[in-house]
């Protein structure tokens, strides 16, 4: 995008966040149409209605669903448009599967206004608006990594290991119990293990620290 985007779409459930990213578009982009969306269904309504945008502000929480399932549409209705996520989730888990969809950029909305504002105007130049965490993860994603033995992975038991690995994969317990030829009370006790010895409450929480330490790429 060499000049200003003449519309945008502004997805955002929050109203003083959206009136503020609003002020935000209005700032850098002097003049332009601004469409504004506080859900999926919303949005999904705007472009049925033919909204050709040149820029988006995706927010990825929303009360009806995951503002990640709308970018791949949005990409293939409005092929010229930037889209750029601007949400609070900065971990792996939202980065990578937003930038796989298709968004252009992801911006974090808790950093200072004029980093954002930077970032805006740095579209203009084609470079990718990007928070500089963001930027960080994205390096560090291609780099080669050598799982390193923090506190939590040697307090692990082999089998314990075992078993968050493939429960990070997306195996389920009877899965587990056939696989790894144990009875299905027994995984849930590994299970219970790995979970007080990590300190989490989930599968996705054990996915995330299974990949801090190393043990699989998410």
């Amino acid at each position: 995008m060499t000049s200003p985007p003449a519309n945008a779409l502004l997805l955002e459930d929050l109203p003083e966040v959206a009136a503020w990213l609003r002020a935000l578009l209005d700032k850098h982009f002097p003049g332009i149409e601004i469409h504004h969306a506080a859900t999926l269904a919303e949005a999904r309504r705007l472009l049925d209605a033919g909204l050709q945008a040149q820029l988006a502000l995706v927010d990825l929480g929303l009360p009806d669903g995951d503002g990640t399932t709308l970018i791949r549409p949005l990409a293939t209705r409005c092929p010229a448009c930037t889209i750029v996520v601007t949400t609070l989730f900065g971990d792996d888990a939202h980065v990578f599967p937003a930038l796989r969809a298709g968004a252009h950029g992801y911006l974090l909305k808790d950093q200072p206004e004029e980093r954002l504002g930077a970032a805006l105007d740095g579209i203009l130049q084609g470079e990718p608006p990007l928070s500089p965490s963001i930027a960080r993860r994205l390096l560090r994603a291609f780099q080669p990594t050598v799982p390193e033995a923090t506190p939590e992975l040697e307090t692990l038991t082999p089998r314990e290991r075992e078993v968050l690995v493939l429960v990070s994969k997306g195996c389920r317990l009877p899965e587990l119990a056939e696989r790894l030829e144990i009875s299905r009370h027994t995984v849930s006790d590994h299970l219970k293990a790995i979970y007080r010895k990590l300190n989490v409450n989930s599968r996705a929480e054990a996915t995330l620290e299974a990949a801090r330490m190393g043990l699989v790429q998410i």
